[in-house]
């Protein structure tokens, strides 16, 4: 009777911790906060423009030739396939009737307004290292967009993926708001880290994953399977890439490589948002790049 007693107390404990481990953590408030004022940030759309250019958010949730965030891109991967969802602001079928902290809270917890973890498909691991500045700029740019009242589609993800509460313990396990590169020797190299490791979310590609999906930091961007199933993704190490950093800035320039091949794939759309960013930026992610070990 003892060890049923035991069982059954092991088994109250271990479910307490489940729920409280795989609920919701979301955004502090007070993160977009400005101290200044005791009021939220203003957002710039302008500058929001450049940062929404950095993080490839159209990339993902427009149609091609289309300004209109109206979503339905299909992402295959191992656990199903997940179609990026209307973010237009549109006030029905798309994020026109969120709030700052809402949407901010999205992106960088990774967690909707109705209390619901959000797939790792949409890369909110790595926005989570975002400043709070960019937030509210480009959910000041996203709110001059158009609006499109095109329904998102719902995921094709089959069980056990399909338990939206599991994914609080995958967060727990492989979500932080840590750095991979630490050693940081100059200021260019901190502003490549941000647009790489934060806005860019190169790594979400270039980083070959565990078999629970999370990112396999041991090694940083050193070429992975394509998801599709259809080839790899490159290494972008300078151990494998072999660029010097004013290849890497013509490259995000042009689209042409040293061997003067042509950008294709989906970084044609990634070459795109760099040429929106100034030069600076991509000569300090080219500075990040091949300053990796």
């Amino acid at each position: 009777m003892r060890k049923r007693w035991l069982a059954l107390g092991v088994g109250v404990v271990g479910a307490a911790v489940a729920f409280y481990v795989t609920a919701p953590q979301n955004l502090d408030p007070e993160f977009l906060i400005d101290p200044s004022t005791d009021s939220l940030l203003a957002g710039d759309a302008a500058r929001g423009e450049v940062a929404f250019a950095a993080a490839g958010c159209g990339s993902c949730h427009s149609a091609e030739g289309s300004e209109a965030l109206a979503g339905g891109n299909a992402f295959v991967s191992d656990f199903g396939t997940f179609y990026a969802p209307n973010i237009s602001p549109d006030s029905d079928h798309g994020i026109g009737g969120w709030s700052v902290y809402e949407i901010a809270n999205a992106m960088m917890a990774g967690v909707s307004p109705d209390g619901a973890h959000y797939y790792p498909a949409f890369p909110y691991t790595t926005y989570s290292k975002m400043t709070a500045q960019d937030a509210v700029d480009i959910i000041a740019h996203l709110r001059t967009l158009p609006a499109d009242a095109t329904p998102s589609r719902d995921h094709d993800v089959g069980f056990p993926f399909n338990i939206r509460r599991s994914l609080g313990g995958w967060k727990f396990l492989f979500a932080n708001d840590d750095w991979v590169v630490t050693d940081v020797q100059t200021p260019e190299i901190k502003r490549g880290r941000y647009l790489v490791e934060a806005l860019g979310h190169c790594a979400e590609c270039h980083t070959p994953r565990n078999p629970l999906g999370g990112l396999k930091t041991d090694q940083w961007l050193r070429g992975a399977p394509n998801p599709s199933g259809e080839g790899t993704i490159p290494s972008i190490h300078p151990d494998d890439l072999g660029w010097s950093a004013q290849d890497i800035v013509i490259y995000f320039d042009s689209g042409f490589t040293p061997d003067f091949d042509t950008v294709g794939g989906e970084m044609v759309d990634v070459v795109e948002n760099m040429s929106k960013l100034p030069e600076s930026d991509r000569a300090a992610i080219a500075a990040y790049l091949v300053a990796l070990d």
